[in-house]
C-alpha cells in the first residue's frame, strides 16, 4: 500500500500563514477594544480616531511597512506580486502575451466599489462610528490570506485565473484592504490609502507597460514547473476534503434511508 506524499510548506506558504495569524489577532484585539469602549462608554482606546488613534496608528506603521516592501522583489512574497519586476520575468519566446478580458477586472473593480459604498453611506448618515470602518477593513486584511490559502469568490467566480501566480489584480489587495479607510477624515487613515494607491497605480502602470510579464505563455516564472511556493495545493486539500465529506454525507443519508 503506497503512502500519499506529504507535500512540505513553502517558505512563501510559512509566511502567509504567520501573516493569517498575525491579522487575524491583530483583528481580535481591535475588536476587543472596540467592545470594551462601547460598554464602559468611552473613546479612551479605540473610538476617538481623530483625537487618540492608538489602534489606527498602529495598524497604518505595521501595513505600511508591508506595502512599501511590495514596491521590491522580496523573496518571501508570492510571485502573484513579484510577476511586475524584470528579474522575475523569463521568456517563453512567445511575444503575445494572452491576456485577460478586460471585463472580468471591471466586474471586480465595480463590485468592490459597490459593497464599501453600501459600507460607507451608514458611516455618514451617522449610524455608526469610524471604529466599524477600522474592523471591516481589518477584516478585509484577514480575508485577504484566506483568499490566498484557501478559498478566493474572486478567483472561482469573476477571474478564473489558474492560480494566485497568474492573479491579474493580485496587487489590488492593499486598495482594496484600506478603502474603507476613505470615508474617515484622518492623516492615518488617507495616508493607507494613499501608499496602497501609490502601489496600485504602479502594478497598472507596469502592467500596461510590460504585459509579457504577467502571462503564463509569455512569463516562464508562472509556469507551474517553476513555481516554488505552491500555495494552490491548500486550496486543492481543501477542495479534496470538501468532495470528500459530501460522498460520506451522501453515504449515510441513503444508509439512513434505508
Amino acid at each position: 500500500m503506497t503512502k500519499k506524499r506529504r507535500i512540505k510548506l513553502s517558505l512563501i506558504s510559512s509566511m502567509h500563514y504567520v501573516k493569517l495569524v498575525f491579522r487575524s489577532l491583530l483583528f481580535i484585539a481591535a475588536l476587543v477594544l472596540y467592545v470594551i469602549d462601547k460598554v464602559r462608554g468611552t473613546d479612551t482606546l479605540f473610538g476617538a480616531v481623530t483625537e487618540r488613534p492608538i489602534v489606527l496608528f498602529a495598524v497604518f506603521i505595521i501595513f505600511t511597512v508591508e506595502m512599501i516592501l511590495r514596491f521590491f522583489p522580496f523573496r518571501t512574497e508570492s510571485m502573484g506580486c513579484q510577476k511586475q519586476f524584470k528579474k522575475n520575468y523569463i521568456p517563453t519566446g512567445e511575444t503575445k502575451p494572452e491576456k485577460m478580458p478586460g471585463i472580468r477586472t471591471f466586474i471586480v473593480a465595480t463590485s468592490w466599489m459597490i459593497l464599501n459604498v453600501i459600507i460607507g453611506i451608514p458611516y455618514l448618515l451617522g449610524w455608526y462610528d469610524s471604529g466599524i470602518l477600522i474592523l471591516v477593513s481589518l477584516a478585509y486584511a484577514v480575508c485577504d490570506l484566506i483568499c490566498i490559502l484557501f478559498f478566493c469568490p474572486f478567483h472561482t467566480w469573476i477571474m478564473k485565473n489558474k492560480c494566485c501566480g497568474t492573479c491579474r489584480i493580485y496587487n489590488w489587495d492593499y486598495a482594496m484592504m484600506f478603502t474603507p479607510l476613505v470615508f474617515i477624515p484622518n492623516f492615518f487613515s488617507w495616508g493607507l490609502v494613499l501608499v496602497s494607491l501609490v502601489l496600485l497605480a504602479r502594478w497598472e502602470i507596469t502592467y500596461k507597460l510590460h504585459p509579457e510579464r504577467f502571462t503564463e505563455n509569455t512569463n516562464q516564472s508562472l509556469a507551474c514547473q517553476n513555481c516554488k511556493e505552491k500555495l494552490c495545493h491548500h486550496k486543492v486539500q481543501l477542495k479534496a476534503y470538501l468532495r470528500k465529506w459530501k460522498r460520506e454525507e451522501r453515504k449515510r443519508r441513503k444508509q439512513a434511508e434505508q
